[in-house]
């Protein structure tokens, strides 16, 4: 046991270099930039700071790049094959934030003014989190503004129960950073999409509304998207009681073959996370949509949503997944070789790749 855990902290270890904020060269325009909006519940080297802190942070897209593919920059940066960093700033204050958004907003068009929040998982850098909001922006053609919230992380493969307690740390900072978003004017929908890790962080997030008398701010979140939740499944049972009735959609994205997901529950002593339970049967009682992306699987299958081509092409086509919802077996609209069924109160939609 412990050398096979030693082993696989040394792969996760040894996956690449670490992403760190590049500027791109002088003077270079992008064809492709994805502006983010940051509220960070740490300083750049991932350590706690007691208030969150705002910033826009503009990042070019490789032209080139195959979708799927995030490469971290290098000193000096290459804009044809790396993500880089080609403007934006820190703003002033929350009031700053959500006014800088408002005025994003107001040059949009009607269809184009949703606000999607992504939350990082576990052993990311600031700057990792940053480009992988911008990768996921691109490679899902998701519409709107597109924000990303960071909690500190200590950026160490083995730091895994340090990393917990940073998510923890971070419920106050997101909740107020949710509440700004929800007041900014002009907007449309808000969807919140969540990694690994950071599963947990967001459904403490909910629970604290929750018992804190903000259902008025739950009620204004039009979609929640659990990728890969590393997650108890009694503690995420125990939160939805506490919550209430859950904002509709409820996705969560699944895969049996999430190689991380079985190393956390093996340290955690359970035969399962939420992000790998094999169908939608231990949570059929709740209204939720379980997406199993093990057909996708590839390497440690712990974020097959950013790394599968495929599967970004199918989930490209099937954004409003609230309209998911089957009486019965059968193909879902909108999906490419996915089957759908209802599990009690749930539905289970099952990826393939289309041949």
């Amino acid at each position: 046991m412990r050398h096979f855990l030693f082993c696989l902290v040394l792969a996760l270890a040894a996956c690449g270099p670490r992403g760190a904020l590049v500027m791109a060269p002088a003077g270079y325009q992008p064809r492709i930039a994805e502006p983010i909006w940051v509220a960070a519940q740490r300083d750049l080297s991932g350590h706690h700071v007691p208030q969150p802190w705002f910033s826009r942070i503009d990042v070019s897209v490789p032209p080139d790049r195959a979708p799927g593919d995030l490469a971290y920059p290098r000193p000096g940066g290459d804009p044809d094959r790396e993500f880089l960093v080609t403007g934006g700033g820190r703003l002033a204050d929350a009031g700053a934030f959500r006014r800088a958004i408002e005025r994003d907003l107001a040059g949009r068009g009607p269809g184009n003014r949703d606000i999607m929040l992504f939350v990082h998982g576990y052993n990311y850098s600031f700057a990792e989190g940053v480009y992988r909001t911008a990768q996921l922006a691109h490679d899902l053609q998701l519409p709107g503004i597109h924000a990303h919230f960071s909690w500190p992380s200590r950026m160490k493969p083995y730091a895994y129960s340090g990393d917990r307690d940073g998510a923890l740390y971070s419920r106050d900072g997101l909740v107020q950073t949710i509440e700004l978003l929800a007041q900014a004017r002009g907007r449309g929908r808000i969807v919140l999409m969540a990694h690994s890790m950071g599963g947990q962080l967001l459904m403490e997030a909910l629970r604290q509304m929750a018992l804190t008398g903000r259902r008025d701010l739950i009620g204004q979140i039009d979609g929640v998207v659990l990728i890969s939740p590393d997650l108890d499944l009694r503690l995420f049972r125990s939160q939805v009681r506490a919550i209430g009735p859950l904002p509709q959609p409820f996705v969560i994205m699944t895969s049996p073959r999430d190689r991380a997901l079985q190393l956390s529950a093996l340290i955690s002593d359970e035969p399962l996370r939420l992000g790998n339970i094999p169908d939608a049967r231990p949570v059929a009682d709740l209204d939720v949509v379980v997406v199993d992306t093990g057909a996708f699987s590839t390497g440690y299958g712990h974020f097959n949503l950013a790394d599968s081509p495929a599967l970004q092409r199918i989930l490209a086509r099937m954004r409003d997944l609230d309209r998911i919802l089957p009486d019965e077996g059968g193909t879902g609209p909108g999906l490419i070789g996915g089957a759908v069924s209802r599990v009690e109160q749930a539905v289970q939609v099952v990826l393939a790749p289309a041949f």
